[in-house]
């Protein structure tokens, strides 16, 4: 399931405010200025700081 576009264009970072990745195939939103990453769960980004996990690009 992948995300709408214009949806993606006003996602931010609830940390820093920033730009966000999006990995369709992981169903994240990656942060790599802090190396975090937002889960998607049934399309809806979970922005919430307490929720964000590690994530370090390979």
């Amino acid at each position: 399931m992948s995300l709408d576009p214009k949806l993606l264009e006003v996602l931010a970072c609830p940390k820093d405010k920033g730009p966000l990745t999006y990995l369709e195939d992981e169903q994240l939103l990656v942060n790599d200025r802090l190396n975090v990453a937002y889960r998607i769960d049934d399309g809806i980004p979970v922005l919430l700081i307490d929720e964000a996990q590690p994530y370090k690009a390979s």
